[in-house]
């Protein structure tokens, strides 16, 4: 697997850490608080075959600029610095495809700036608080295993936690996620490796507890693709759902056999759908 080429791109709104891989039309990929590095992200990688992807570090991730004030950690200045990262670019449009709080992004930049996208894909996401919003959900206190979920997340803030001890608790954290976990080995086997950048984490926690855009969800004018696995834990596929009945140009693909990760539990099926839906619109 080849790497990632690594690009400092400067904007007005500061520095940002991009890899890019593959060639073709170019698609936006970030995560509201991972911090990737030339080992690239599963979710990315499902791209590069047929486009030229663009992982975006948003402030405080990697490389890319330090925040001077706390709002610059939100998602809604996330959709600002991919719009200055798109323009000093030079792409004129883009697909922004996003999975989990990546989704919550992307919705906010349908949102506000759909004359800027092509197209939208969102993966395994929420257009409004689910942690509590639904007892299906792992970050519901009612859900039997809210309680080991959690004590892994704060683990994985730790930062002095050595590279097979912080590999070992997000194995953990991620078979929480599978519908069926001892795949695991089978589905994570690339040498592919990513930090929690922990502001952003617990900038996070709080913007989404306040999180809710459902009644914003017609703004959203550029096609979009919704994909949603059955058995999700962390995003239940309710919200997928509702995503579906609130954008107009909408297209909901769910996945029998998925938990949070519909791009590694049914790769084939998820490629010929991303390649359907792009086949439609570009």
């Amino acid at each position: 697997m080849s790497k990632w080429k690594t690009k400092l791109v400067s904007t007005a709104r500061g520095t940002f850490e991009v890899f890019v891989k593959g060639e073709g039309y170019p698609i936006c990929v970030t995560h509201h608080y991972s911090e990737f590095n030339d080992s690239g992200d599963y979710f990315a990688d499902t791209f590069t075959n047929r486009y030229q992807v663009y992982l975006v570090n948003l402030k405080e991730a990697g490389n890319s600029s330090k925040a001077n004030y706390p709002h610059e950690l939100s998602m809604f200045d996330a959709v600002y610095d991919l719009e200055a990262v798109r323009e000093a670019l030079g792409f004129f449009v883009w697909t922004y495809a996003g999975h989990s709080t990546g989704g919550m992004i992307g919705l906010l930049y349908g949102i506000h700036f759909s004359s800027s996208l092509s197209s939208l894909i969102i993966v395994g996401s929420a257009a409004r608080k689910y942690a509590n919003s639904s007892p299906a959900c792992i970050y519901h206190s009612e859900h039997p295993k809210f309680e080991f979920m959690q004590e892994l997340i704060e683990t994985l803030k730790n930062p002095v936690l050595s590279p097979v001890e912080r590999a070992e608790i997000s194995k953990q954290r991620t078979k929480l996620s599978l519908h069926k976990p001892e795949k695991y080995d089978k589905y994570f086997y690339l040498s592919i490796t990513k930090k929690m950048s922990a502001s952003r984490m617990n900038f996070f926690i709080r913007e989404e507890m306040i999180f809710d855009v459902t009644r914003q969800l017609y703004n959203i004018t550029t096609p979009t693709l919704i994909m949603g696995g059955e058995h999700d834990v962390q995003c239940p596929i309710s919200f997928s759902e509702e995503m579906k009945e609130g954008i107009p140009d909408s297209t909901f693909v769910r996945f029998y056999d998925s938990n949070h990760y519909p791009f590694l539990e049914e790769s084939r099926l998820f490629k010929e759908e991303i390649q359907k839906f792009m086949n439609k619109v570009l």
